[in-house]
């Protein structure tokens, strides 16, 4: 058997995408190249890898265990390279990291340092909704995640970085419409998609206080939310965390009321287990050494 790191790493790509196309496109290579050296390596094979089914790729039991030896023997090879930083005195590798959409107005500024300290450590970021992020962690499928809510049957380590408080907002022209609690049945709610921690919290304070809710619309992003507000389409419960331009222009409003803010508080979540590489060790120390430095810094504007 002689095959190829090279080979290893495309067969890897076309299980994980399950299209020959998407993989030379990832790979920034051509279709043929990918195609004969995805021949290449399953003729070392008596059994099949792949198989086409009208016109569609599928991966066989037996080629996804083989993917699976091929992610150990390309990670191990990733930790020799890494190692070989290391004793140069150079920190380096990947991080991938979750974040919740409400945590795109965070984890920049908690990278910014970090990444002027680490030229060499590479971050991937992807911003979805809370049941993605926890999905993605799961699985695996991310080192660390950035959330407000810590999941409880998750067994994980945390990094506490700071407050996230949610307010009822609302157009700045609507002074007077939300007085108490109960006027919130007497207008158009706005909630984020269903799987939002932020939705989760406005759905929660709604029924601890027995509110109806009357006229109600879904949105799928904080910004939408904040557009709507601004457009004077209704009230939302939100992180005060993305608004700071609209507060700050008087176009947006706080309607302060009895039991808000509500108060998470946002983390940097990882597997208790998990095998951390020299560049996810560096994060961690970084968080440790300069979070109450970041929040002084950035988000003391809240108070």
């Amino acid at each position: 058997m002689n095959f190829t790191l090279h080979q290893l790493n495309i067969f890897k790509a076309v299980v994980d995408l399950q299209s020959i196309t998407k993989a030379a496109d990832q790979l920034s290579l051509t279709q043929p190249a990918v195609s004969i050296q995805l021949k290449n390596f399953q003729d070392q094979f008596d059994l099949p890898l792949t198989e086409i089914i009208g016109r569609k790729l599928y991966v066989t039991d037996f080629g996804r265990e083989i993917a699976l030896r091929c992610e150990h023997i390309l990670s191990e090879t990733a930790e020799i390279k890494y190692t070989l930083d290391r004793y140069k005195g150079l920190v380096s590798g990947k991080i991938k990291i979750s974040v919740v959409s409400t945590g795109k107005y965070v984890i920049p500024y908690v990278l910014r340092k970090f990444m002027d300290m680490y030229p060499a450590i590479h971050i991937s970021l992807d911003v979805s909704n809370r049941t993605r992020v926890l999905e993605d962690m799961r699985k695996n499928e991310c080192d660390f995640a950035l959330v407000s809510v810590i999941p409880e049957q998750m067994q994980l380590q945390n990094k506490e970085l700071m407050d996230n408080q949610l307010y009822l907002v609302g157009s700045a022209e609507f002074k007077g419409a939300v007085q108490e609690v109960k006027d919130l049945e007497n207008v158009t709610l706005l909630f984020r998609e269903q799987g939002s921690a932020t939705r989760n919290a406005m759905e929660t304070y709604l029924s601890e206080n027995n509110i109806k809710v009357g006229k109600s619309m879904e949105l799928v992003s904080n910004e939408a939310v904040k557009q709507a507000v601004n457009a004077g389409l209704g009230f939302s419960i939100v992180p005060l965390i993305g608004l700071r331009r609209a507060l700050t222009n008087e176009d947006i409003r706080i309607f302060p009321l009895d039991g808000l803010p509500i108060t998470t508080r946002w983390n940097v979540i990882y597997h208790r287990d998990k095998r951390l590489t020299p560049a996810q060790e560096a994060f961690i120390e970084y968080l440790d050494e300069h979070t109450e430095e970041i929040t002084q810094r950035y988000f003391n504007w809240e108070e």
